[in-house]
């Protein structure tokens, strides 16, 4: 039988040592670990906040606090080790999400402790922090919460970055890929698999998700020849001043079909939009292609 779980409740990226974190998860009297991190003022309404003992037990948690009850949960952060002006940075314990339990533990606290709780983060894990002995595991490698549209694109453009703050070549924690022969013009940005992007595509500050299947060079010129838009990115003879297909400060779903000629740029810099109808949103200045959304030849967003 298994002896612990790991639930991981996250929209992040996180360069994680789960092995340690079990390994140090030993304690007869433990109910369950909670990874945490330092968190500043800025982001602390967005997360749990916690309080925690000179043993490292949870002895308060509060969902996604404001106002005072923000301010209450701020704590001196040096008795984690952290500088004295780390701590004034970083007045805030957050919880992960990240969590490990013992099996019989789970169990219980699912069955009999909380059987009408359906939440984990919202309801189980406070509950559980009121009652048993929930020990933090303090993290300081990498961590971002992509939870919105805008940490979601910074996040995946920051890989790009040399060196990147994510370390992809620990030889601890490998990661395994294929490489990638892509078509000139792609600046700072992510591009998926199984996507197809025609010659003279320009992307720049963009991640294209990529694509579920291939289409086969057939199943592409016959939706050519019925004037339909195949996955990916297209380019052929052109037929207005454009001089190539070009996406900047843009996230473009799985699927997408893109036409001849296309320019997303927002060059109007605006910041909210809803354009299901066009196939696409704007969210904190950010363009977002919908999933299996197409994008008529010509189109300029």
């Amino acid at each position: 039988m298994l002896e612990e779980f790991l639930l991981d409740y996250n929209h992040s990226y996180v360069h994680s040592m789960i092995q340690i974190m079990i390994g140090n998860f030993d304690s007869p009297i433990s109910t369950l670990f909670l990874k945490i991190c330092m968190c500043g003022r800025d982001h602390a309404s967005g997360y749990g906040l916690m309080k925690i003992d000179r043993t490292g037990q949870i002895i308060q948690f509060a969902g996604k606090p404001k106002g005072n009850e923000l301010k209450a949960m701020q704590v001196d952060s040096t008795l984690l080790g952290l500088s004295k002006q780390d701590a004034v940075n970083l007045p805030y314990i957050a919880s992960m999400g990240i969590y490990v339990f013992k099996t019989d533990v789970l169990l219980k606290l699912l069955r009999w402790s909380y059987p009408s709780c359906n939440d984990f983060r919202s309801e189980i894990i406070p509950s559980a922090v009121a009652e048993h002995n929930v020990q933090a595991y303090l993290f300081n490698d990498y961590w971002e919460d992509i939870g919105t549209i805008e940490s979601f694109f910074d996040t995946n453009l920051a890989l790009t970055e040399q060196p990147p703050k994510f370390e992809f070549y620990d030889p601890q924690t490998p990661f395994y890929t294929s490489p990638r022969f892509l078509p000139p013009y792609i600046e700072h940005s992510i591009v998926g698999v199984r996507l197809r992007l025609d010659y003279d595509v320009e992307f720049k500050d963009t991640v294209m998700m990529g694509a579920n299947y291939y289409q086969t060079e057939a199943e592409i010129a016959s939706l050519l020849a019925q004037g339909k838009v195949p996955i990916g990115f297209t380019i052929l003879p052109l037929t207005n001043s454009l001089a190539f297909p070009f996406s900047r400060n843009c996230i473009i779903d799985k699927n997408a079909r893109i036409g001849k000629n296309v320019v997303i740029h927002n060059t109007d810099d605006v910041q909210e939009a809803d354009r299901p109808e066009g196939g696409f949103y704007i969210r904190s200045g950010i363009t977002v292609i919908l999933k299996n959304a197409t994008i008529k030849d010509g189109t300029v967003v």
